[in-house]
């Protein structure tokens, strides 16, 4: 019994090594010499210090800022905890919940207040969280519906405000895969610099 024990054991640690060790080490090294950006998370930095990433969402709440999709995100507790890139993953509620309902309900009522003047049709992508719940990005339409609020609030053009969401909207990949969107953190740090914050 003793003699296929052996490689057996040898075997394991060989793989042990080989697939949990070397090969792990070998891929982010790889990773951090062709693609440093990618493999560091995206990071944005602002004055050198970090302020977030471009692939998760932020919740900003002032006027002057853009809002993101609202985050279904809890936290290890199953207390809301939005954007919590440790516990990813949407609310599941089907349409005719009466809880997703009554968020949705509560959103459209803070956007209206927040901009009473814009009487247009709220975006799905302001009421309603991404399946991940840590979506950075919302659609060109919903910046748009924002824009207003942002102009006044920052005490710009609503014209300036429009065509920095223009430069800022991200066409669909290879023209036809994906949506065109506009990453949230990046317009409002292009708001910030434009007005020297």
């Amino acid at each position: 019994m003793i003699p296929q024990i052996r490689p057996a054991i040898l075997s394991v640690l060989t793989l042990t090594i080989l697939s949990g060790i070397a090969y792990p080490l070998l891929v982010a090294g790889v990773a951090r010499i062709a693609f440093p950006d990618q493999a560091e998370g995206s990071l944005v930095r602002k004055a050198g210090r970090v302020v977030g990433s471009v692939h998760i969402g932020q919740a900003f709440t002032d006027r002057g800022d853009f809002w993101g999709r609202p985050s279904a995100t809890v936290g290890t507790n199953a207390i809301p905890l939005p954007f919590n890139g440790a516990n990813s993953g949407g609310s599941n509620l089907s349409p005719g919940n009466p809880d997703l309902r009554r968020g949705v309900a509560a959103r459209v009522a803070a956007l209206q207040a927040a901009d009473p003047e814009q009487l247009g049709p709220i975006p799905v992508d302001l009421v309603t969280a991404s399946g991940s719940g840590l979506d950075p990005d919302i659609s060109p339409e919903a910046a748009g519906y924002q824009a207003n609020r942002v102009a006044k609030a920052r005490g710009l053009s609503l014209a300036q405000i429009q065509a920095l969401v223009r430069s800022h909207t991200e066409r669909p990949q290879f023209a036809f895969l994906g949506a065109a969107r506009v990453n949230v953190l990046k317009l409002n740090l292009a708001l910030d610099a434009m007005q020297g914050k």
